[in-house]
Formats: C-alpha cells, structure tokens, sequence
C-alpha cells in the first residue's frame, strides 16, 4: 500500500492527535505505483542515521534505529518501552531498510498492548 503525498501529510495530522494508522507498512509514494517518491525523501539515512521517529499518541515511548540496523537492511524488531509503563514492539523489515537506504520515509504500527502507536522513521 501507498500513500499520495497529501494522505502521507494527513496521516502526520492524525499521527498527532494519536490516530492509530494501518498496521500494514508503507513507503510514500506520490503515484501509487513506485512505492517511493524522491521528494518524500528526508535527510540522508546512510550519512546520518534517523531522525527521533514519530510515535503518534505517544506516552514516553522511545524508538532508536542505528545508522548500523540501516546499513545491515535485515529485518529487526525493537522494544519501544521508553518511560512508558508498559512495552510495544516495533518490527521493520528488509524492505524497510531498503526505503531508508533510499532515503524514504517509513510507516508502521507497534505491537497491542490495550492500545497500539502509528510510528514515522525518517533520515536525519
């Protein structure tokens, strides 16, 4: 599944309301074929790692992805825990890290726990 650019952009509006978005993960994509859309791209993944991911409804959170999870492009799932009192996972896959490489943002949805957060992982 991918996004236009205005759906990516409305999405980060309900990403800050704490809308929980759809646990499918998608890259940008401006006409919805590619999967991928250059002026979608922030930063420079392989120069500079992430930016702090956007944890949408965020209670304490906290998401890291190394330069070196990027450069390795195997899927990994992460514990987001942070200051929360309680855990989610967050699992990017190969092809996750192959968008970042290429500089695309990349949108998934933790784990349930009650409840479950939209995340944004862009380059820095």
């Amino acid at each position: 599944m991918s996004l236009t650019r205005k759906e990516f952009l409305s999405s980060l509006v309900g990403v800050a309301a704490g809308a929980v978005g759809a646990a499918v993960l998608v890259a940008c994509s401006d006409s919805g074929s590619s999967g991928t859309d250059a002026s979608a791209a922030v930063g420079n993944c392989a120069a500079n790692g992430t930016a702090t991911p956007v944890i949408g409804g965020n209670h304490g959170h906290v998401l890291v992805v190394a330069k070196a999870d990027i450069t390795a492009g195997v899927a990994k799932t992460y514990d987001i825990k942070g200051t929360a009192t309680h855990s989610h996972t967050v699992t990017l896959s190969a092809a996750n890290f192959t968008a970042l490489t290429s500089n695309t943002v990349v949108m998934t949805v933790s784990s349930t726990d009650g409840h479950n957060h939209t995340i944004t992982v862009m380059c820095a």
